[in-house]
């Protein structure tokens, strides 16, 4: 009976444990459910600001379908990779202009043969209701004006962080900032090389794949955990070149000068008056395209397209 009962002892008591390790498993199955619960909506949180990111970065527009010939392809230098970077060529021109000041008036004609007509007159009066003036016809002399193209390469791997303080020594400080950058559940990713210069607070750091570094420009912000969060400051690493800078410099043929001009009446009556006066061929004059009349004590900047006219600054 002393076996019986000792066997049954021992049953009851694997029984308890078997029982309790169960129990166990089922804390720990439940605590797993919640936690995959929990990461399931930081997921969806994450995909939700991601889409709303690409939403607002994106830009549409319409351009106009324009017949493209490919002459050549362009050959690829020794070791660029182009699936890393964003190329873009961006054209600059400086538009031409020249100063209008008071008493002065630029009109553009529709033909160069008017305008060259009036650069022959000494001077030309106009008449203004009961009063006459004369006013001088002068060519215009425009300062150059230049033109480049500036080359961008916008890694698609790298970025660059500043604002990080050294709040640790270098070393742990460079260890900190590439565990922050390596988790994904911050927005980061596998880091394959980071650099950091205590001095500035600054530094950069390259991803193995592309993507995050392109999210981590969109938000402009990274949290690093130094033993406390420290918020850094993320910004796109690109280089730049300058190339074809080029100067020149023209006379617009279509549009006169016109000096010497009295304020005999207001402003907008007087421009009426004088493009009044333009326009007829017993003139010397013709059709008008464009004329601005600048009033005493007031400037004016005219800038010119490559076809002459002149628009407001």
């Amino acid at each position: 009976m002393d076996d019986e009962d000792k066997i049954f002892d021992k049953f009851n008591k694997d029984l308890v444990e078997v029982q309790e390790e169960r129990t166990s498993l089922d804390r720990a199955q439940q605590d797993l459910k919640r936690e995959l619960h929990d990461l399931q909506k930081k997921l969806q949180l994450k995909r939700d600001e991601s889409d709303s990111l690409q939403r607002k970065f994106k830009i549409e527009a319409r351009i106009p379908v324009k017949a493209v010939k490919f002459v050549r392809e362009l050959e690829r230098e020794e070791g660029e990779e182009a699936d890393d970077q964003v190329q873009s060529v961006f054209t600059v021109t400086q538009r031409p202009s020249f100063l209008l000041k008071g008493g002065q008036a630029l009109i553009t004609f529709e033909e160069e043969k008017v305008a060259e007509q009036i650069l022959r007159l000494a001077k030309c009066s106009v008449a203004c209701d009961k009063a006459k003036m004369d006013v001088k016809p002068y060519a215009l002399s425009l300062d150059p004006s230049v033109k480049f193209e500036v080359h961008i390469q916008v890694s698609k791997k790298s970025v660059r962080f500043c604002n990080a303080p050294p709040t640790l020594p270098e070393e742990r400080m460079r260890d900190r900032l590439e565990l922050s950058f390596s988790r994904a559940s911050r927005g980061g990713g596998e880091v394959e090389k980071l650099e950091y210069h205590k001095d500035t607070g600054s530094g950069r750091v390259t991803f193995l794949s592309t993507g995050v570094a392109e999210n981590l420009v969109h938000r402009g912000k990274f949290c690093v955990d130094t033993g406390s969060d420290v918020v850094v400051d993320v910004l796109p690493l690109y280089e730049y070149q300058l190339r074809k800078f080029q100067t020149y410099s023209g006379a617009p043929r279509r549009t006169v000068l016109l000096g010497g001009i009295q304020a005999l009446m207001d402003e907008e009556d007087l421009q009426d008056h004088l493009e009044i006066h333009f326009q007829k061929p017993s003139n010397y004059g013709g059709e008008v395209e464009n004329i601005r009349y600048v009033p005493d004590g007031s400037l004016l900047t005219a800038f010119f397209s490559e076809d002459g006219k002149e628009k407001e600054a």
